[in-house]
């Protein structure tokens, strides 16, 4: 045999040793024979989950990236809407099959319902105006008692608010209490409120978007994993961590990172 025709045969074979190896991981995959996955987020949390303004459409990373997880495991997804407020309570009930909305795995809630392997990892950042000068950082502003951070009650936002730069109490009147993250951040844009404490992820998409409206101060607090949840002792979590585990693996989170953290502008 030659040695172009070696080369040529090692080339093939690798070829078809990759696409086994593609083809087996996907039939790895559980089939779910077209089973219906019931979804609920609260469509407020770009840029995982929010309402396109433009098209009007519900769109973000986590309804690309559970899309693309049901297709690999031969499924349908019914997309519902509700309030954080309520999610995790009707998830816990059955009402839904999967949540998702920037969901911090914690122990507390691991009590009411099943998680997935975490599919990001997040801290804690604060935004302010883009004009904001009476400070700089966490410090600063717990030292001024007129400030006031937004924040939705029961989230990692709040309870960051609380334990890392406030004083620890759930009830102090410098924190205002808004039903959506969205809410929250119109106040700071209105003057309402000082500061709003998010995820990494979702402040670099409004400073990215808004760059005149808001800026990010201070130092990172608060890691956090996100997941999917379930009902208790679901069927769900095992095949939906399977193909989770798949797509970090083939790039397809990356993909969708760079397409929703990159190249997306909430404003355009």
């Amino acid at each position: 045999m030659t040695p172009s025709r070696r080369l040529t045969l090692a080339v093939s074979l690798l070829a078809a040793l990759g696409a086994w190896s593609t083809t087996a991981s996907a039939q790895s995959l559980p089939d779910l024979k077209g089973r219906t996955i019931v979804a609920v987020t609260e469509n407020a949390y770009p840029p995982l989950n929010f309402k396109d303004p433009k098209t009007g459409q519900s769109v973000g990373w986590e309804y690309d990236v559970f899309n693309e997880i049901a297709k690999r495991l031969n499924a349908k997804v019914d997309w519902k809407l509700t309030s954080w407020d309520t999610m995790i309570e009707a998830v816990r009930k059955g009402q839904f099959d999967v949540g998702m909305d920037g969901i911090t795995i914690k122990d507390d809630r691991k009590k009411q319902v099943d998680f997935s392997d975490a599919y990001m990892v997040s801290e804690q950042f604060m935004m302010v105006r883009a004009n904001e000068k009476r400070f700089t950082d966490a410090k600063g502003f717990k030292a001024n008692p007129k400030l006031l951070v937004g924040a939705q009650n029961g989230t990692t936002n709040f309870y960051t608010a609380v334990y890392e730069v406030l004083d620890g109490n759930e009830k102090n009147p410098r924190i205002k209490l808004y039903e959506t993250f969205g809410l929250s951040m119109q106040a700071l844009k209105a003057g309402d409120v000082d500061t709003v404490l998010t995820d990494g992820v979702s402040s670099q998409g409004y400073v990215k978007a808004f760059p005149d409206t808001y800026k990010v101060v201070g130092k990172p607090m608060g890691r956090e994993e996100f997941g999917f949840i379930y009902k208790k002792g679901s069927d769900l979590v095992k095949p939906i961590n399977a193909a989770l585990k798949q797509m970090k693996a083939d790039g397809t989170l990356k993909k969708f990172d760079q397409k929703w953290f990159v190249d997306y502008k909430l404003n355009q």
